[in-house]
């Protein structure tokens, strides 16, 4: 029913798991202004029933079969309807979230958020305002402070690895087959890379952010 004058916001809830998406359907049920017009059961069907139904927002889980949630929202968000996706899962890693935003979802609650909230955060997502439970906020946050990614080109990783080795320049030279001039130039270039004045800082930062193994080979 509508909320006065106001026409009701037309939401689909879509998750794989009949018991949940039954529970989230009951939950809203009772919320003044907020319509439930469709379920689905994965992610092909959530577009399926976007493309034809055009409701305001849609409730869309992560992990599903046939076409999972962040697909599914990408799909969505081409076709143009002007849907907003609202992603609820139980799922908060930064990959799973990552994803979901680019994809370009709106929002990301997490499904033990309260009726209030969900409520109202479909009534945000539907003015076209971001949503974000505070966990999920926290890492967003969280990894936009971290230091830049850094790449090592591969000569890079092996010439770090020489010293990792404890061997000399002259001596990864000759291992390399190079000159110990442009080992140093290389040393120099991961040095400043890396944010580091010595050979010993600039392994144990490589090792701390993956580039470098024990082994002396780079992370893939």
């Amino acid at each position: 029913m509508a909320d006065g004058t106001r026409r009701a916001l037309r939401v689909i809830v879509v998750d794989d798991h009949t018991v949940m998406r039954a529970g989230v359907v009951a939950l809203l049920a009772a919320e003044p202004g907020i319509e439930i017009v469709a379920e689905a059961a994965d992610g092909r069907a959530a577009v399926e029933l976007v493309e034809r139904l055009r409701p305001d927002v849609a409730l869309v889980d992560l992990r599903m079969p046939v076409l999972d949630g962040a697909s599914a929202t990408a799909r969505i968000v081409a076709g143009g309807s002007g849907t907003r996706v609202l992603i609820l899962t139980t799922y908060e890693t930064d990959s799973e979230i990552e994803r979901a935003v680019e994809a370009g979802a709106i929002g990301y609650l997490l499904k033990d958020t309260t009726r209030e909230q969900l409520a109202d955060a479909i009534r945000s997502a539907a003015r076209g305002e971001t949503v974000l439970a505070p966990r999920v906020a926290e890492r967003l946050v969280a990894r936009m402070r971290r230091p830049a990614p850094v790449a090592l080109t591969a000569r890079e990783v092996d010439v770090l690895s020489g010293v990792a080795d404890g061997l000399s320049n002259a001596e990864i030279g000759r291992r390399l087959v190079i000159g110990e001039a442009t080992v140093k130039t290389h040393l120099l270039r991961v040095f400043a890379k890396l944010d580091v004045s010595d050979r010993t800082h600039a392994v144990v930062v490589a090792l701390e952010r993956g580039l470098l193994t024990r082994r002396g080979r780079q992370q893939r």
